[in-house]
């Protein structure tokens, strides 16, 4: 399951109202920027939109310029399957958008912006204005956020790749900390292998894998308790990534 790790850096940005302090990024380091539902509008160089299949059609660029390319169900499912699926993931676009990174682009590095899944009881909840919280909707693969990204922050990093939040609000991501700055202090997530094999074992074992993705449309009896055992692991493992400078 590791792909061959390359040296290239992607961004992701979702649309928290902080998203617009990609403006003040230098993006030249970045391989790929991709930009998730309608974080499209906040810069013009990104080369990848990725989007659900219920996505409106008046929210879409109206064209796609040279160099970019709208990332749908059709591309991002197979993707997300390779790393075990959408259950136990997180079925929500912030991390359909990290393992599509992951598994399309083999970076060294993702560094994501606007994504925090924390927000504001009153005033702007998005870059736009007030929006729909997705992360927070009634879902049982969403109950623990920072499990599902405790899950890819591990998996990337066994796969050769570490995963930084440029945000500094509030986050339910468990990603540690980087300047926006991408060249101040370079490091590299380590982790046991064999650990996260050991809980992709335990996944495997459940057996909630949804070939279409669907998984809100399959008739599953979930073991809540089994999954919360899973999530809890990832949490815990997560604990034991070390940092080793370049």
């Amino acid at each position: 399951m590791a792909p061959q790790q390359n040296s290239s850096k992607v961004l992701i940005l979702g649309s928290a109202p902080n998203v617009v302090a990609v403006n003040d990024i230098d993006l030249s380091s970045y391989d790929e920027i991709i930009v998730i539902n309608n974080a499209w509008q906040v810069l013009g160089s990104w080369t990848e939109h990725i989007f659900p299949y219920d996505f409106p059609q008046e929210n879409k660029p109206m064209r796609y310029a040279n160099g970019q390319r709208p990332i749908d169900e059709k591309l991002f499912v197979r993707r997300q399957n390779e790393f075990g699926g959408f259950i136990y993931a997180g079925g929500t676009m912030a991390f359909t958008a990290l393992y599509w990174a992951l598994g399309e682009h083999l970076p060294s590095e993702i560094h994501v912006l606007g994504c925090d899944m924390v927000y504001p009881h009153t005033g702007k909840t998005h870059f736009y204005g007030e929006g729909t919280p997705d992360p927070l909707r009634e879902d049982f693969t969403l109950r623990d956020l920072y499990a599902k990204s405790a899950r890819f922050m591990c998996l990337a990093a066994s796969n050769g790749c570490s995963t930084y939040n440029l945000s500094d609000q509030s986050s339910k991501l468990c990603f540690p900390r980087r300047s926006r700055n991408i060249d101040d202090n370079p490091s590299h997530l380590l982790i046991n292998n064999a650990s996260v094999q050991s809980i992709l074992d335990q996944e495997n074992s459940l057996g909630y894998f949804i070939s279409s993705g669907r998984y809100w449309e399959a008739d599953l009896k979930i073991d809540f308790q089994a999954l919360d055992k899973v999530d809890q692991q990832w949490k815990t493992l997560s604990h034991t990534i070390t940092v080793a400078d370049f």
